[in-house]
């Protein structure tokens, strides 16, 4: 995992779309909770596409695929590169 120097700020593209996924994702979540224990709905993805399903279901299936490739990073060859040249491994994401 990176060292959170900032060396892989400098990965592909897949990661930034996959950190812009996982906090679209989080902060839905969160809302969502907020949401029930206020006894409403701030599912902000349902609000926004609960009147086209299949674009909702893609969007949740895109944020779990990112969550995946969070976990196990980008495996590219500019990530790889990157993240070489501050010496930690193939993970791409900040240190925790």
């Amino acid at each position: 995992m990176c060292n959170g120097t900032g060396c892989c700020k400098s990965g592909c593209t897949w990661v930034f779309v996959v950190k812009i996924l996982l906090i679209v994702g989080g902060i839905n979540w969160g809302l969502y909770g907020i949401g029930m224990l206020l006894g409403s709905n701030w599912n902000v993805l349902n609000l926004l596409l609960g009147s086209l399903p299949v674009v909702e279901a893609i969007v949740y299936i895109l944020v779990g695929v990112a969550a995946v490739m969070e976990i196990f990073g980008c495996k590219c060859k500019k990530c790889v590169d990157a993240c070489a040249s501050c010496g930690s491994d193939n993970k791409t994401e900040g240190a925790m």
